[in-house]
C-alpha cells in the first residue's frame, strides 16, 4: 500500500513512518524541512508547505492509496489566535480531503484528539456516542476538521487519542519526567484522579488497524490504553523506573493547582488535577488490540529518558 504521512518527522510521525515502512508500506513522508533525515532510507520525502497558507495538495496525494494526516497545531495555549487553529487544523484538512478524493485515494486516517470531544477534564468517561463539547479553539478546530473528513466522500477513520506517551515526550509529560527524576519528595500523593493515556506503540497499532481492517471504515474511535491510571500512580512509576522510591507527599490538589496556575502552568494544573477517562471500548470491539501495557510502556519511556551506565548498579534513592 502506498501511503502519505503528513507531519512525518514529529513525535508520532517519525516512529509511525518507520513502523509502516518496516512492514512493507511504500511511504511518502510530507515534512516541513527536507534536511531532517530521521526517516528510513527507502521513504520518499516531500516538502509540506506551511499549513497556515494556501496549499496545493495535488502532488502530495498523487498516486497514493491512503493518507495518514498528523500535521497540525497542537494545543499550545491561548497565545495562538483562534483563526490560526482553524486555518491549520480545520481548513487545511478540508483542502487535503478534497484533493485526496479527486486523486482516488481510498482511505484517510485523521488524527484528531480527545479535546474535540471534551476539555482537559471530564466528570464522566468519554464515549463516542456522547455529544462533543470542546472547550477551546484547538478542540473546536479538530472537531470542525472531523466534520470535513466525514463530508469528503472518502473512506475514513478518525482517531481521538488520549495523551500519547513514548520516548522523548513533550509538554506536561516531559515536565513530569523531569520532576520524577529529582531526589526529593514530590507533592502528588493526593492525586488519585485517573487519566487515560496512550502508549505510542498502541497508537501505531491503531493506525495500522485503521489502514488494514475494513471494520475501521467510516468510524470515529477514542484511542487509549485500556486502563486509566492515577497521576500519583504515574509519578510513582516514573520514579521507580528511575531507581527512586515514590516518596509522594499528599499536598491538597487545590493548593498545588493554585501554585501551578500562579507560575503560568494552568494547563498543567488542569491536566494533573482533573479526571479524564477515554474508554476505548468501541475500538477494542472493532478488533484493535494494544501491543503493550501501560506500566511496561511508562517504564520504557522513563528508562529511555535516563539510561543507566552499563555495568553500574542502580541505587534506590528516596
Amino acid at each position: 500500500m502506498k501511503v502519505l504521512i503528513t507531519g512525518a518527522t514529529g513525535f508520532i510521525g517519525a516512529p509511525l513512518t518507520a513502523a509502516l515502512a518496516g512492514v512493507g508500506y511504500q511511504v511518502r513522508a510530507a515534512v516541513r524541512d527536507r534536511r531532517r533525515r530521521s526517516l528510513p532510507a527507502d521513504v520518499e520525502i516531500v516538502l509540506l508547505p506551511d499549513l497556515a497558507g494556501a496549499i496545493d495538495w495535488t502532488p502530495l496525494v498523487a498516486g497514493m492509496d491512503a493518507v495518514v494526516h498528523l500535521a497540525g497545531i497542537a494545543h499550545v495555549g491561548p497565545e495562538i489566535p483562534d483563526a490560526i487553529y482553524d486555518r491549520v487544523n480545520h481548513l487545511a484538512t478540508a483542502a487535503l480531503t478534497g484533493a485526496a478524493a479527486k486523486a482516488g485515494v481510498r482511505k484517510l486516517v485523521f488524527m484528531s484528539s480527545t479535546r474535540a470531544q471534551a476539555g482537559a477534564a471530564s466528570n464522566e468517561p468519554l464515549t463516542e456516542s456522547a455529544e462533543p463539547q470542546p472547550t477551546d479553539a484547538y478542540g473546536r478546530s479538530k472537531l470542525a476538521a472531523e466534520v470535513a473528513v466525514r463530508a469528503s466522500g472518502l473512506s475514513y477513520t478518525i482517531l481521538r487519542p488520549a495523551l500519547v506517551y513514548g520516548p522523548s515526550p513533550k509538554g506536561n509529560l516531559a515536565s513530569l519526567l523531569r520532576l520524577a527524576a529529582l531526589p526529593v519528595p514530590l507533592p502528588f500523593g493526593a492525586f488519585s484522579n485517573r487519566r487515560s493515556l496512550l502508549a505510542l506503540e498502541n497508537l501505531i497499532a491503531a493506525v495500522r488497524f485503521a489502514l488494514e481492517d475494513p471494520r475501521a471504515g467510516n468510524q470515529t474511535f477514542l484511542a487509549a490504553d485500556p486502563e486509566a491510571i492515577s497521576v500519583a500512580e504515574l509519578v510513582a512509576l516514573l520514579r521507580g523506573s528511575a531507581g527512586r522510591r515514590p516518596s509522594l507527599v499528599p499536598v491538597p490538589r487545590a493548593l498545588l493547582s493554585a501554585v501551578l496556575g500562579l507560575i503560568g502552568k494552568r494547563d498543567m494544573a488542569e491536566r494533573l488535577a482533573g479526571t479524564l477517562i477515554a474508554e476505548p471500548t468501541k475500538l477494542l470491539a472493532a478488533g484493535w488490540r494494544p501491543v503493550t501495557d501501560t506500566k511496561n510502556a511508562i517504564a520504557a519511556m522513563a528508562q529511555a529518558a535516563s539510561p543507566r551506565k552499563s555495568g553500574t548498579a542502580s541505587r534506590s534513592t528516596p
